[in-house]
């Protein structure tokens, strides 16, 4: 029922956005508009740019700049999404051959530049300093999220708050710069905007904890993905991180084993762990806290379709099921 609702909303904004994302897609070089195209097209739920348009509306912004600003934040995050499944050898995503299993690594590595720089070549358009700023701040970040996640990989000493760190950099970063950019776009006091960000950021947090429950719970068809791909590229999630801690020496041992060697094979003994010591209701429960920070950030908000719609947005990231 939300996502109608949701879709309803936004129906006539996110369609100017797709518009703009195909009209900036566009190369010369064949092979970057087949690549690009493929991951654009690859069923992705556009909410980080259906946050720029959120933002917008909740502020009453009243010119077009914000549809060109959630086609930046969508490159944005395809680009990472190239680069990331390179890294992390995935062969696939939403159900389909990731980019880098069809046309290999190097065209998805260069054409995650491309979008880079055709994200770039569109924020200055703009002609906004604050939007510069915002962006170019959020790529850095995120660009380091990557690096602290790959240093955690096969790491089973990282603890919890080394763990948020990497969800701050590497997911609610975006979050966060997409509420912003509609709050600058605004002209909202500063207050206002920090609001916004607060928001993006906690909402992306919540998002990413309910991504590591599904990688223990998920149903795979409705996903897309595998289950235990995480603990196959050994990488430490709250989940098991809970569980280790949580769990007897015996219990513990396993999870650690898992992580160090990637072993997907011992994926139903660490389920098991996992079930047993509540650590998938624990994150959920985390998860839940975030949403509960991020509607209090925007309370202050005049009311509106616009910020009920964000209230209802972050409810749904907690409880969703894929």
């Amino acid at each position: 029922m939300f996502l109608n609702n949701f879709n309803q909303l936004l129906a006539v904004d996110m369609s100017f956005v797709d518009q703009v994302i195909r009209r900036r897609l566009h190369s010369e070089v064949l092979l970057v508009n087949q690549v690009a195209e493929y991951i654009v097209n690859s069923g992705g739920k556009r909410l980080r740019p259906a946050l720029v348009v959120l933002s917008a509306g909740a502020f009453g912004y009243q010119g077009q700049h914000h549809h060109e600003l959630a086609a930046v934040v969508e490159f944005i995050h395809t680009a990472t999404l190239l680069h990331d499944d390179v890294v992390d050898e995935s062969g696939l995503r939403r159900g389909r051959e990731t980019a880098n299993a069809l046309f290999g690594n190097a065209a998805s590595v260069l054409v995650g530049d491309f979008l880079y720089s055709r994200a770039f070549q569109m924020m200055v358009e703009v002609g906004e300093m604050r939007v510069m700023h915002t962006l170019a701040d959020a790529t850095n970040v995120i660009a380091e999220g990557e690096v602290l996640q790959l240093l955690n990989c096969n790491d089973a000493d990282v603890n919890a708050d080394n763990y948020m760190r990497v969800i701050h950099y590497k997911t609610a970063k975006l979050f966060e710069a997409a509420m912003r950019l509609g709050a600058i776009l605004s002209q909202v006091s500063a207050t206002d905007e920090l609001a916004a960000a607060t928001y993006g950021m906690h909402l992306g947090t919540a998002f990413q904890l309910i991504d590591d429950v599904l990688d223990y719970s998920a149903d795979e068809a409705e996903t897309g993905k595998h289950l235990g791909d995480d603990l196959a590229e050994g990488k430490p999630t709250l989940p098991l991180i809970y569980a280790m801690q949580h769990g007897t020496p015996e219990q513990a041992a396993v999870v650690r084993a898992a992580i160090e060697q990637g072993d997907v094979g011992k994926f139903a003994e660490v389920l098991q762990i996992i079930h047993a010591t509540g650590a998938l209701e624990f994150t959920r429960l985390q998860a839940m806290r975030e949403v509960e920070s991020a509607c209090d950030a925007i309370a202050g908000l005049p009311d509106s379709i616009h910020k009920k719609c964000l209230v209802e947005l972050a409810h749904f990231a907690a409880t969703r099921q894929y």
